[in-house]
């Protein structure tokens, strides 16, 4: 089940997975604890403090910034590729035409 979480939600939610850190023996079972209390999926909040540190320099990766921005340049690339297949077959069309001989 998806559900859609205000990003106020994600900040109170990674304020208090931090908060919580010290208190357990290791990361996992502070986001259960924390997941648990906000009645969400420990996966949610995993992704959430993942990407935080991600965006934030903290671990390696591509910001959501940074990922957004590939995708529509790959759709970008696509469509021109798309336009260059159809350009290449109209000059070929169009040269055939040039060199059939005149029937006038």
């Amino acid at each position: 089940m998806n559900r859609e979480y205000l990003p106020e939600m994600r900040e109170r939610a990674l304020r208090m997975l931090a908060e919580a850190r010290p208190e357990h023996p290791n990361l996992m079972t502070a986001i259960r604890h924390v997941a648990g209390m906000l009645g969400m999926s420990p996966e949610t909040l995993r992704l959430w403090q993942r990407r935080y540190e991600v965006g934030h320099g903290k671990r390696s990766g591509v910001t959501t910034e940074a990922a957004v921005e590939i995708k529509r340049l790959q759709r970008e690339n696509a469509e021109l590729r798309k336009a260059n297949e159809i350009l290449k077959a109209a000059s070929v069309f169009f040269a055939k035409e040039l060199d059939r001989p005149s029937t006038r």
